[in-house]
This record gives C-alpha cells, sequence and structure tokens, in this order.
C-alpha cells in the first residue's frame, strides 16, 4: 500500500490559501512577504520530489500548478512523475501536454484504490478542498508541514471543522528555523 502524504505551507492559525501570490486573496504571496528565505527551511520540498512516486491534486491546484510547474527547473523532478488530478469536472482535453502522465480520478474511491497500487509515495500538493475531504476519510498516512509564523485570519484551511471522532499524529520529524517556520512531519496514528 502506497503511504499519501499531505504537504502544505501552513499559517499558524491553519491558513494554505495562496501562499505563492495566486490572485484573489488578500494575503496572497504570505510565505515571501516579510519573510527572511532561509534554504535550509525548504529541504524538505526537494526530498518529496525524490522520494515521491506519483503526484495528486484537486482540479484549481491542477489547474494553477500545470501552467507553471512543467517549465520550472525546481521542480523538474515532478515533470516525469505521474500525476493524478481529482476532479468530477476536468476532461482528459484540459490536461496540459509536456507535464508527463497525467489521469483524471473522479472521486475518493478512486483514490483508495490507488494507494493500493505498486509504487512509492504519493505527494498531495496544495488542494485545500480534496485535503479537507481526504482527511476526513481516512486516507492521508503524512503531513509534511511547514508553518509559517503569520496569522492570516479568513482563508482556506487546511484541515475540515467536520465534528468527527479524535485523529492522533505522532511527530517524527522537526526543525524549527532562524526566520519563524517550522518544520513538522506527522504520521496519523490508526
Amino acid at each position: 500500500m502506497r503511504t499519501l502524504i499531505s504537504t502544505a505551507f501552513v499559517s499558524l492559525d491553519g491558513v494554505v490559501e495562496a501562499p505563492g501570490g495566486e490572485p484573489g486573496y488578500r494575503n496572497a504571496g504570505w510565505t515571501f512577504k516579510d519573510l527572511e528565505f532561509l534554504p535550509e527551511a525548504y529541504e524538505i520540498k526537494g526530498r518529496e520530489q525524490k522520494e515521491a512516486g506519483a503526484m495528486l491534486l484537486g482540479r484549481v491546484s491542477y489547474e494553477a500548478f500545470s501552467t507553471v510547474w512543467p517549465d520550472m527547473e525546481d521542480f523538474a523532478d515532478y515533470k516525469v512523475m505521474p500525476k493524478y488530478v481529482v476532479s468530477t469536472t476536468l476532461t482528459d482535453g484540459d490536461l496540459v501536454s509536456g507535464w508527463g502522465e497525467t489521469a483524471i480520478l473522479r472521486s475518493l474511491d478512486e483514490v483508495a484504490a490507488l494507494k493500493e497500487t505498486e509504487g512509492g509515495p504519493i505527494i498531495l500538493h496544495g488542494s485545500a478542498t480534496l485535503n479537507r475531504a481526504l482527511s476526513d476519510a481516512g486516507l492521508i498516512d503524512r503531513y509534511h508541514l511547514l508553518v509559517f509564523p503569520l496569522l492570516l485570519g479568513a482563508g482556506k484551511r487546511l484541515f475540515s471543522d467536520t465534528d468527527k471522532d479524535t485523529q492522533r499524529l505522532r511527530l517524527v520529524e522537526h526543525e524549527a528555523y532562524a526566520n519563524g517556520i517550522q518544520k513538522n512531519v506527522f504520521d496519523v496514528v490508526r
């Protein structure tokens, strides 16, 4: 069974919306505004590309990343990696060319089936709505969180506000950096 890893830039109050400057959000670009860049704080991002066997995205994140990431040297390993987009509306004609093999999944059941296949970990980028649904369905196995020392207030959240039983996490890796970013890697306890 493959491990499903949710990776996110998240504010201390749980917001994940528009970390790179995507339009339409008041605090867009919060990961780099007024924050000293320390390469060591982002080491996990390179490691994720080397260790992952596939990438999973929701439709909105796919549409945002697929126009930029295919030509970026920083994301070269993702270009050749199989990608899966969870969407009920996307068609094969909506997929970009030149970004490697991409398949559309229509449901969480199809994500669960993907986890049962052979291969390395599946890395889930962005995709706030999909993250919440996968978490609520018990399909996420690990979280890679870079927590930024910011309170953003409103915005899309990583975790749902669904009333559910406690989900326990085990801290397996952590580090704090001089600019206030914290790396927290949690395994979901089953």
